[in-house]
Order: structure tokens, then sequence, then C-alpha cells
């Protein structure tokens, strides 16, 4: 199954009630990894890339990589640039015929985010291709991007009305969460997100959603939000897994890299697994295929 809009699969979750995984991946161990946990799950999926794993890898190598492990899968599956400042990375993935983009404009003053939220609107739907806008900045630094203050923060009326003019198909807003794992226990603002729901239908995306229990989960999917991204968890559970590994073949001497690449894998796919079951997107997959096939 190739591609599909990211908001359709965000649009169909929150009218049924359950969240569509957004998982930040960086090689092909952990995308072949997570798209296999969907797999297994019967979930839809949204495959996302950072800013720095673009810059590193390139976008041909990772449009070839995404389309060839996703070829012969038959669960609906998004491929997304997540938090993207930077207009030139914006470029190429939209001429790659991603199925959407982060441009994240939070370091940027009020007119000249909203003035340029609205080329890239312009610029990606000429495209086929969705925008996630964020105007405001979501607290924590996942890989490279983000700051650990507060510099931009928005009413949710703003922030309807932003996305109305400028014509971005999700927002991101600042709901308590932070990028990377709790310091401490954060003050979530699942009200915020039923707020900006009464006041527009564009689905509301959840950032920085590691380390919530599956009950706080619930309570923002309940008050409206459609997309929740997962990052560190992928990386815990990939690095736990290869020390883990390493440590075993040390004590046997056993230096078998296969092994290795599939202990990560296993690790990385119940880690998302679980996840796709806090958020109600299990067993969902057929259904939304059946939409699109409409």
């Amino acid at each position: 199954m190739p591609a599909i809009s990211t908001t359709f699969l965000a649009r169909t979750a929150r009218e049924r009630g359950y969240a569509v995984p957004a998982v930040n991946v960086f090689d092909e161990i952990s995308m072949r990894a997570v798209i296999d946990a969907a797999v297994r799950t019967s979930s839809p999926l949204i495959v996302q890339i950072s800013v720095k794993t673009v810059r590193s890898s390139g976008t041909a190598f990772i449009t070839s990589l995404f389309q060839a492990l996703t070829r012969d899968v038959e669960v609906p599956i998004a491929l997304h640039l997540d938090h993207c400042p930077d207009r030139g990375v914006i470029d190429d993935v939209v001429s790659a015929g991603w199925s959407s983009v982060l441009f994240d404009a939070s370091n940027r003053d009020f007119d000249t985010a909203e003035r340029e939220t609205g080329e890239v609107v312009t610029q990606a739907h000429a495209a086929g291709i969705a925008v996630e806008s964020e105007i405001e900045n979501i607290l924590g630094v996942e890989d490279g991007v983000g700051s650990d203050h507060v510099e931009r923060a928005y009413s949710v009326e703003t922030l309807a009305a932003v996305a109305e003019r400028t014509g971005a198909d999700l927002l991101a807003p600042q709901l308590g969460t932070s990028h990377g794992l709790f310091r401490s226990r954060p003050t979530l603002l699942p009200e915020r997100a039923r707020e900006l729901v009464s006041l527009t239908d564009r689905p509301i995306v959840l950032h920085g959603g590691t380390g919530l229990e599956p009950g706080e989960f619930q309570e923002f999917i309940a008050a409206g939000v459609s997309k929740i991204n997962i990052s560190t968890a992928v990386k815990n559970s990939y690095m736990r897994a290869s020390a883990e590994h390493l440590d075993w073949a040390r004590e046997h001497d056993e230096w078998d890299p296969p092994k290795l690449f599939a202990a990560i894998a296993a690790a990385v796919t119940d880690s998302i697994a679980e996840h796709i079951i806090w958020f109600g997107s299990e067993g969902k997959a057929t259904r939304v295929a059946e939409a699109v096939a409409r």
C-alpha cells in the first residue's frame, strides 16, 4: 500500500475515538520495526523522520527505503517530516512526494511564523502534501531542534485563527508535554486540546508523548487529540537492546551482527506495539484501508 494522507489518518482517528501513532525512526532497523508493530497490531501508522536524519541519510534514500518496506504492507502508512524549521529541507521532501511536513516556525516572531506557514502550505498543497503547523514552541530538544524554555506562547483562539488563515492541515500546540524524557511529572493540559477541538476541525497533535501513562494518553485522546508522536521510546528501546545484546556477545564471544539487529528490532517492535494498544488504534487498519479504497 503506498503512503497515504496524514490528514486522512488523523481525521479518521478523531472521528473514531483513537489516536494514530506517529513514530520517529532513523535507520532501516527502526523503520522496519515500527512497520512490523503496525502490521502485528493491524494499526494505521505515521512514520516520522527528523531533519537530522534527512541530513544524514538523504531524502532520496529515505524515500526509497520507505517505498521498499511498505510496498507489500496492507496497513495504511504515511511518511512525515518532523519538526522542520528549514525551508530547504521542506523543498526536498515536498519534491519527493512525502505525505506531510511539520513546518516548525516556533523560532520565528508571530508575523513571520504566520507568513511563512502560509507559504509552506501553498507550496505543499500544490504537491498534494499536508502541513502540520507549530508556531508556539513545545518544550524540549529533539534531534537538535527545539528549546528548553518557553519562547512563543499564544491563546487557543490565536492558534485556531492562524490555522484558518494559513490553511494548515494539523495543529501542534503546547499541551504540557516536552520532547525527551520528563525530568519531573509534567502539568498536562488536555483541556487545551479540548478547547482547540471546539474552535477548529483540524486534527490536534500531541508531541513529547514518551513517558506518559496509558491513562494520560487516553485522556488526551478523549479531549480530541488524534495524532501522538513517539520518538524517545524508540531510541531507548533501540539502545538498551543494543547494550544488552553486546553484553551477551562479549560474555559468549559471539559476534554476529544479524543477531544484534534482530534483538534491536524485536525491542522496538514490542515497545511501539504496546503504544498502539494504549492509543486505541489496534485493529483499525482494515477499516481505514477500506475507507482509502473508496
